[in-house]
């Protein structure tokens, strides 16, 4: 079920991974960006982890196996084994295997991920729309799927087969900027068709299920750098979440947020598991919130910093909670973006 609604950020006084036991972790944006590790993330996941926090990472790309990803962590510095990884392909394949007897014929648009996946779930992988398949699942495919892939998916989906997709993602962070992700393909089939997938990945509850499942979490942290799918199926799965500003959220899209894509804590970066959260307290003086030497309040609907604190990120909690207290939906990232400017964020 849904948390009650956030009107400010939550403070810790124990530090994240010693006040959870499983850091459930989206690569993208968090660990790496481009496949190369973001600053900061491989220490602060090695110690997290000496610490005793379980690190798992539940990812929506279904291009790659849990063994090629948690080779890749390794790689980068961060031992993982496959049992540590959790994919939107996963948790389609479940879907999926929930729906169709064991066997049936499974029509693949996507990658290696997801044919893995669907074996594991006892069914069989199909390249064509003329393969007789029950159904239809589609993934991200790498940036050299062809085109004749969509087509293929298009031909079946309009036969009536039931359509799946692992995620619904419009974008993804590269190492470039922002790219098409698997959602961008889906709406391709969909104008096609005029049909729409059952969905798996975040923030939908089956991604949240397989988690669960997979790593036994009993006090989970949800750890991400997108609203619309890590912080929202923390909220839809009734669990805490910390937002790093380390892929594609901004800050003034944060202070935008709408109650279901606000996060419990916010942080920089990975750092932020391995140390306490600040209290964002009610300022009487102002009628505003304090946090740090920053003080924020609300004038109608535009936000109002004033003070001087020696962290930035304390401003922009503050800033979050007269923005959610107070001003609600009449925050435009257009004003949040004025506000933000003293803080050079």
């Amino acid at each position: 079920m849904n948390q009650p609604v956030r009107t400010r950020p939550e403070s810790s006084r124990r530090s994240l991974n010693e006040a959870y036991d499983t850091a459930l972790l989206d690569l993208d944006g968090v660990v790496y960006a481009g496949g190369e590790a973001i600053e900061h993330a491989v220490e602060s996941l090695v110690t997290a982890r000496d610490g005793g926090m379980r690190l798992a990472y539940v990812t929506n790309n279904a291009l790659r196996t849990p063994e090629a990803v948690a080779e890749h962590l390794t790689r980068l510095g961060v031992p993982a084994a496959p049992d540590d990884v959790i994919t939107s392909a996963q948790a389609v394949a479940r879907l999926i295997s929930e729906q169709l007897p064991r066997g049936a014929r499974v029509l693949v648009i996507g990658g290696e991920g997801l044919r893995v996946a669907l074996r594991e779930r006892g069914l069989t992988p199909v390249d064509s729309a003329d393969d007789d398949p029950a159904a239809v699942v589609q993934g991200y495919g790498g940036p050299e799927m062809p085109w004749a892939r969509l087509m293929e998916a298009g031909y079946a989906v309009a036969r009536g087969l039931p359509w799946f997709a692992s995620n619904l993602d419009l974008t993804i962070p590269s190492g470039r900027g922002i790219a098409p992700g698997n959602g961008a393909a889906v709406e391709v089939v969909r104008i096609v068709t005029g049909a729409s997938p059952q969905a798996a990945g975040k923030p939908l509850p089956p991604m949240h299920r397989e988690t669960i499942l997979r790593t036994g979490a009993r006090r989970p942290l949800v750890v991400g750098d997108r609203l619309d799918t890590d912080i929202e199926g923390a909220d839809a799965g009734g669990v805490d979440s910390l937002l790093v500003l380390t892929g594609v959220t901004t800050p003034a899209q944060l202070l935008a947020a709408e109650p279901k894509h606000r996060p419990t804590y916010v942080d920089r970066d990975l750092r932020g598991l391995l140390t306490p959260q600040p209290e964002v307290a009610h300022d009487e003086a102002s009628g505003g919130f304090r946090c740090g030497g920053w003080v924020a309040r609300a004038e109608e609907g535009a936000l109002v910093l004033t003070g001087e604190g020696d962290e930035p990120l304390d401003g922009l909690r503050a800033l979050c909670a007269a923005a959610w207290a107070e001003a609600g939906d009449a925050v435009s990232e257009a004003d949040a973006g004025k506000a933000l400017a003293r803080l050079g964020l």
